[in-house]
């Protein structure tokens, strides 16, 4: 990648995260087994979900409900 470019992406990508916590959100990077990924994509797609991160901010409420 020419390096001009490699540097336009970066700032893309600044501005990006930026927006993202100007919204109350922040990026993370997650190792998970296939088998947990393979289940939030079934969650995903039987809620009509956008997004992994949609069915694993489900999860994690259901849980919490589940501890309070």
């Amino acid at each position: 990648m020419p390096q001009a470019t490699a540097s336009h992406d970066k700032g893309k990508v600044a501005r990006y995260r930026e927006r993202l916590r100007a919204s109350g959100a922040e990026e993370v990077l997650l190792q998970l087994p296939r088998e947990t990924i393979a289940l939030l994509d079934e969650l995903k797609e039987r809620q009509g979900l956008r997004n992994r991160s949609l069915a694993l901010m489900q999860l994690i409420e259901r849980g919490r409900e589940a501890t309070q």
